[in-house]
């Protein structure tokens, strides 16, 4: 057979892709070009290619066929027609940046085998090239009688070098963990590992996966673009020589129920790439540079979906108190939430969340006296809601709302009716075609009553803060709740948070529900679990984790014991942003990050190392006038303004264990 080879460079130049058709197979590499200083002087610099992406398969398998051997080039396409760069703008208001200009070069590659002509089909693969991103994904095309196939398997791999380490999060095996309810991408990461240790469960690895290839950069694996037209998918475990491949759900996912692949309609001709809403499977991304700047300011996830359906409603980020998260299911009744309402109330935030056990609780009824409650303060209510049908035990209810479609119609209208903004859905199943119908299904419904929705013991989100507009947030991390039952994670909070701004939070919004300024984790002052982070940290939180709706953890005693600065902190956070930064920092050790609403910047610093971090920040161009810092220890936390020397530099140190803002 012979051989094709085919180079994409990004729009400025310094991204490529190398494409190879050999011996029937097609395979792909990647990486980024660096100026090499030139040998002789005036001479012009040279380019050198820095490989990221090391050779890796392409493919697809199918119940009518196998699309990953035997493949003939067809015909290549290009962006509208042509070499030129393609633009395009959009505007999210849910994420890490609001006004998005990408620019992108592509290609699209067709092909076929004997497989293929058999059913009449074409495969066509379609990458884009951005800047420090890669995106790429297939569709199958009908030529003959065949119109439906499933998918069972891609061959799509990421190849990494050896020496190369890991910040990954392990999939756990079906059905385990609290009344059957994993998986639920709550798992303990790895940490600067070598690529080939093997998972926790040998299940692999759930999105997003973070690679640190020594002096060469990092790299981020993820995919985006999911929907009810395809299953979720994750990472296998490595082979020996670096090959990550894509896995699909286990088949005991989902209480065993329904298909471990994805059933797709066929497109019937060959269309522009940049026709979203057809039948290509959703893409695999890769986002790679010399430093974590293009890992944490990547837009990719959002650049290559488009919007699914128009917003019924302005939506709006919303800061929300939470009761249940420090004071436990005993506060799911009328007096306490009462409580936690006037609490937002006073702190000017726009909700409160009512979590599960509401139904057995407080009742319709209840909930409807609440909801007028809500009305009389200018707080509007969240409600929390059971995603369950029949595939796992969680016990809490309202539990049979969520899955059947007439009847979750019926309770988005009385949500509706009681002035809801917005519900919580908890204990999914996994990523099966079948659950991923189950999310798009409540979003589009809660669309049409003007509801948002968050998912708790969820996936990842793949996109869907552009593809959803009602969409909020999801949890899919060990979030906070596990302070509460764990000194072990309280041991650790300061680690995980100075991780998740570089892997879970790159690719999508994260609901923690964090910023606990109470120093024991309970509704009680001599109880519970203890806090190692100062205050200072916890209020930098706020800044550091991204998500539109934040169900914060103050409690009424904070508004009493906590400095008056901290709670007039809280009391301004947004949670929406304009603009995001990486200013500094190394997973698991340190972070700071600069965001941005309206005109206002907001730049947040968090240490986990054992020692002190002394940091030099040039704030030119940053309108911060306060700062609150740790100063010789972190149970002193203060309040001072900002002091740059001349040239705009701010010295300052960072405890272990602590933070600061300054905005």
């Amino acid at each position: 057979m012979k051989a094709e080879d085919f180079r994409i460079v990004s729009p400025d130049g310094l991204t490529y892709l190398n494409v190879k058709l050999a011996d029937g197979r097609l395979t792909y590499s990647a990486g980024y070009r660096t100026l090499v200083k030139a040998k002789k002087k005036g001479a012009v610099p040279d380019t050198l290619d820095v490989p990221m992406l090391l050779d890796s398969p392409l493919g697809l398998k199918t119940n009518v066929g196998d699309f990953s051997k035997d493949l003939t080039f067809v015909q290549e396409e290009r962006p509208e027609g042509g070499e030129g760069t393609y633009k395009h703008s959009y505007h999210l208001r849910q994420g890490k940046q609001s006004q998005i200009d990408s620019e992108e070069n592509g290609i699209i590659i067709i092909l076929t085998n004997p497989e293929a002509k058999k059913h009449g089909l074409v495969m066509a693969v379609g990458f884009r090239i951005f800047n420090n991103n890669i995106a790429y994904n297939y569709r199958l095309m009908q030529g003959g009688q065949t119109a439906a196939i499933v998918v069972t398997e891609e061959v799509s791999g990421f190849r990494l070098p050896t020496d190369a380490t890991a910040f990954i999060c392990p999939q756990s095996n079906p059905m385990i963990g609290w009344m059957r309810s994993k998986p639920s991408y709550e798992e303990g990461y790895i940490w600067d590992e070598p690529i080939t240790t093997r998972s926790q469960y040998g299940q692999g690895w759930t999105f997003p996966c973070l690679f640190h290839e020594g002096d060469k950069g990092w790299l981020l694996i993820s995919e985006t673009g999911v929907s009810s037209n395809y299953c979720g998918s994750h990472l296998s475990d490595a082979t020996p020589d670096g090959l990550f491949t894509i896995a699909f759900p286990m088949e005991g996912e989902n209480n065993g129920f329904g298909s471990t692949g994805a059933q797709m309609g066929l497109a019937s001709c060959v269309n522009s790439p940049y026709d979203y809403l057809t039948q290509w499977t959703p893409y695999r991304t890769i986002t790679f540079g010399p430093t974590l700047k293009p890992i944490v300011e990547t837009t990719i996830t959002w650049d290559v979906v488009d919007q699914l359906y128009e917003p019924s409603i302005d939506y709006q980020g919303s800061r929300n108190t939470w009761s249940w998260i420090l004071w436990q299911d005993p506060s799911i009744n009328y007096d306490d939430q009462v409580k936690f309402i006037d609490l937002a109330a006073s702190l000017g935030w726009e909700g409160c969340l009512i979590d599960g056990g509401w139904y057995e609780h407080i009742g319709r009824k209840g909930m409807e006296k609440l909801f007028a409650y809500c009305k009389q303060k200018g707080v509007r209510p969240w409600v929390w809601y059971n995603s369950n049908g029949g595939w796992n035990d969680a016990p809490q209810c309202a539990r049979q709302c969520m899955h059947n479609p007439i009847v979750r119609k019926q309770e988005m209208k009385w949500l509706r009716d009681g002035g809801v903004a917005g519900i919580k859905v908890d204990f999914f199943a996994g990523d099966k075609q079948e659950t991923m119908r189950l999310y798009e299904g409540i979003l589009s419904d809660a669309n049409d009553y003007g509801i948002q929705v968050i998912f708790h013991g969820c996936t990842l989100p793949r996109g869907w803060e552009r593809m959803y507009p009602n969409y909020c947030s999801s949890e899919a991390v060990l979030a906070s709740e596990n302070l509460y039952f764990s000194q072990g994670f309280c041991e650790m909070e300061a680690r995980h948070a100075c991780l998740h701004p570089f892997v879970r939070n790159a690719v999508g919004s994260m609901e923690y529900g964090g910023t606990v300024l109470q120093k024991r984790l309970h509704k009680e002052p001599d109880k519970g679990n203890t806090r190692r982070t100062s205050d200072a940290f916890e209020l930098a939180t706020a800044i550091v984790f991204q998500s539109s709706g934040q169900n914060f953890a103050l409690t009424p005693r904070n508004l009493t014991e906590q400095p008056q600065f901290e709670i007039d902190f809280m009391k301004q956070v947004p949670t929406t942003w304009d603009e995001t930064r990486f200013i500094d920092g190394y997973p698991g050790r340190f972070v700071v990050i600069a965001r941005r609403h309206a005109d206002q910047w907001y730049i947040a610093a968090l240490n986990a190392q054992k020692e002190p971090l002394n940091l030099s920040l040039d704030i030119n161009g940053y309108n911060v006038k306060s700062l609150i810092t740790d100063e010789t220890d972190i149970t002193n936390t203060v309040s001072l303004p900002v002091k740059a020397d001349k040239q705009g530099n701010v010295k300052l140190t960072i405890q272990s264990n602590g933070g600061a803002v300054l905005f």
